[in-house]
């Protein structure tokens, strides 16, 4: 039996055979003004979370402060041993 020549597989496409993307498309100005953007909301969307979170942290120290303060609301929370305090 001779053996059978067997065909190549194709190559694997070119470069020139994929679609082209949008980053492609776009002139490099264009993209670089839109990673600027992206950046610029990010540090935007960083700077509202602190922001968030010291108004909540300011908010939870009013309430503790207030708290302290009310008279019913610490002897419900104390302990009643007295014992060590003598």
């Amino acid at each position: 039996m001779a053996k059978k020549n067997r065909n190549q597989a194709p190559s694997k496409p070119q470069v020139s055979d994929k679609p082209a993307t949008l980053k492609d498309l776009l002139s490099s100005e264009v993209l670089d003004k839109l990673k600027q953007q992206s950046s610029e909301l990010k540090a935007e969307q960083q700077k509202q979370k602190e922001e968030q979170e010291r108004q909540a942290a300011e908010a939870r120290k009013a309430e503790q402060k207030r708290l302290d303060n009310d008279f019913e609301h610490l002897l419900e929370n104390s302990s009643m041993d007295w014992r060590k305090y003598k």
